[in-house]
């Protein structure tokens, strides 16, 4: 029988020595990797980083077990796990972008996508796998050892429950070398992976519906606005100097991905300010008057909230007396309503009740005093009755906290010049 011939292992030890002497060139390059990824990478909410350098005993391991036909080199052998980042986001839609961004800023050699070869029966981690090559300015300032050619650096992208059922994976199996036979069990591990792997699908959807309502109540809010400066005859403050007459309604109907039930409040308001902001204000304020007359009856909060909404749709169809009496309405559900009270001081304006006008907004700001635009509504209100002085103080708060556009200063233009008339 012919003998077959063995590479001989190094010693651990040796090894050991060897790979501890790259340990402060791996750091190095770690920190400088992981602090040019967060100037790379822009989301709305912001991932959490997790790095690491494979631990001696991990790598020996691995190297025994994938690169037995290398051992018997006395030169680092690398892995492409040596140097780890984890780029944890909290929704699957930020993945996507998150591996665009490394994409467009990195030398990428290779994208695995861990997961995806799964079947329903079975049960493991999702991660998307990226190892890029080490950028020139991310290279170790330590003169030795010098790293190998194809030593490179892996980035991982999870969501938030990704990373929770890979940790508790690892430990659980992985790292015991654990592979239950036991059918139960299996189902049991199956299902929390399932379970995990739902409520991720389903915090997206809640986050697409988010802004999709956040684009309607937008929206909304601007054309109410933008009505009355047209009544008024004041350009609009809310924008960046610019009127909103060329906003368009957001092109898709936010119902047809609303997470929730058929019928539910939810559900309603989203079909609300969907028809109230396609300029079906008739059916808007059908849906929010449904609502209000639901059984059993919704807390006051909500319809307070509701009788706002309603009291906009009235104001768009130059319904003030029924919008007025809606935002006094949501103000009787909920005393801490502000943005009734602000609203309720525009109707004011615009029938040109300046002086309830200015004691609706005093209300809104004794409850919100950080809202620049009530501000400066309540200076043009102020400017209209002739009270220049309140006028100034009131654009000067609004300035304060933020408000800094065109309109505001051709408001304070006008009010100069009233004060130079009067010297």
């Amino acid at each position: 029988m012919e003998e077959i011939e063995h590479l001989p292992l190094p010693a651990k030890e040796s090894l050991r020595e060897l790979y501890g002497s790259y340990t402060p060139v791996f750091t190095q390059v770690l920190d400088n990797v992981e602090q040019k990824l967060k100037g790379v990478i822009s989301l709305p909410s912001n991932p959490t980083y997790k790095s690491r350098i494979k631990s001696f005993q991990s790598y020996y391991k691995k190297i025994i077990r994938k690169k037995s036909d290398q051992v018997g080199s006395v030169e680092l052998i690398p892995l492409s796990d040596m140097i780890g980042i984890r780029v944890i986001c909290a929704f699957l839609e930020d993945l996507d972008v998150v591996e665009k961004q490394i994409q467009g800023s990195f030398c990428v050699t290779e994208v695995e996508r861990k997961g995806n070869d799964q079947t329903v029966k079975e049960f493991g981690y999702e991660s998307v796998h990226i190892l890029i090559r080490i950028p020139e300015d991310c290279m170790p300032s330590i003169a030795s050892p010098i790293l190998p050619d194809d030593t490179v650096v892996e980035i991982q992208i999870r969501t938030i429950l990704q990373d929770a059922w890979a940790e508790v994976e690892h430990e659980l199996i992985y790292k015991s070398e654990f592979n239950p036979f036991d059918k139960p069990l299996r189902r049991k591990l199956a299902s929390i992976n399932a379970s995990l792997t739902l409520a991720d699908i389903i915090f997206q959807e809640i986050r697409d519906y988010q802004k999709k309502l956040q684009n309607e109540l937008d929206f909304r809010r601007n054309t109410f606005y933008e009505k009355a400066d047209v009544i008024t005859g004041e350009p609009h403050p809310e924008g960046d100097g610019a009127k909103l007459k060329t906003a368009s309604p957001p092109p898709e109907s936010i119902v047809d991905t609303s997470p929730y039930t058929k019928g539910t409040i939810d559900d309603l308001v989203l079909e609300a300010l969907h028809a109230h902001n396609t300029g079906n204000l008739q059916k808007a304020v059908s849906i929010y008057t449904q609502i209000l007359q639901s059984t059993p009856e919704p807390p006051a909060v909500v319809q307070s909230v509701i009788l706002k909404h309603r009291g906009m749709a009235y104001f768009a169809q130059n319904r003030y007396d029924e919008s007025l009496s809606d935002f006094k309405q949501s103000i009787a559900k909920d005393s801490k309503n502000f943005r009734s009270y602000y609203y309720e001081g525009i109707v004011y304006s615009v029938q040109g009740n300046e002086q309830s006008a200015i004691e609706a907004f005093d209300r809104s700001i004794e409850l919100n005093a950080y809202h620049s635009h009530v501000y400066y509504r309540r200076a043009l209100s102020y400017f209209n009755i002739n009270e220049y002085q309140k006028a100034l103080q009131d654009l000067d708060a609004a300035e304060r906290l933020g408000l800094d556009n065109d309109d505001s200063r051709a408001l304070r233009a006008k009010l100069v010049k009233k004060f130079d008339m009067d010297v």
